[in-house]
């Protein structure tokens, strides 16, 4: 359970409890399923991350909505794109083990998650690592109901492969751009979990010469 789950749970627990003491039960009502619907939005359940040499697992839970490649200045990247539904588990992960070379928040807009105009638009966290050969970016994109993205690291981090690294309030995306090389596990109407997913690989040394 993420934290922010008891914040909001507890408070309209005691909220439910005072209007029921005051009133009657069907006032409480409310409050006590909202109550519900935080502690079970902010849950963070434990997944086995996959083992495996160039392997780029899912920085969050949801529906696969986009794989594209991209001109940008450093060369042809692949962007992969993941709608969060407010169904879905928002806490996010590493999608490689390395460090941290940058972190960047950008204000903006609050375009629906699932408009490809968000990628570019919307506030977001822009997080690079660089680690086993790799060097990748994914975004914590703020969609149409999300107002908090937090990211609980900073630069010169050394993280793990699917390991927790922050979290998007309500509806959002996550967006990963990786080398023109990798090979793509996934494709849009997937559902993928975070830590837990495998999105891409790198070639092989090994296969790379054969």
């Amino acid at each position: 359970m993420v934290r922010d789950g008891y914040f909001y749970g507890v408070g309209l627990l005691t909220a439910a409890g005072l209007l029921f003491w005051l009133t009657s039960w069907p006032f409480a009502l409310i409050p006590a399923l909202l109550a519900a619907f935080f502690l079970w939005f902010f849950r963070d359940p434990e997944r086995e991350i996959p083992s495996g040499e160039g392997l780029i697992v899912s920085p969050g839970d949801g529906l696969v909505t986009e794989t594209i490649r991209l001109d940008t200045p450093d060369g042809p990247r692949q962007r992969i794109s993941i709608f969060l539904s407010v169904f879905d588990v928002h806490v996010n992960r590493s999608p490689i083990a390395g460090t941290i070379t940058a972190v960047r928040y950008q204000k903006g807009k609050y375009l629906n998650a699932m408009n490809p105009a968000s990628a570019d638009q919307n506030e977001q966290c822009i997080v690079t690592v660089k680690g086993d050969g790799i060097e990748l970016t994914f975004k914590q994109i703020a969609g149409l109901l999300a107002r908090r993205i937090v990211f609980t690291r900073g630069t010169g981090s050394v993280i793990g492969r699917g390991e927790r690294v922050g979290l998007i309030k309500f509806g959002s995306r996550v967006d990963v751009v990786i080398p023109a090389e990798a090979e793509l596990r996934v494709k849009p109407g997937v559902r993928v979990r975070g830590g837990a997913s495998v999105l891409a690989a790198m070639p092989v040394a090994g296969e790379a010469r054969s």
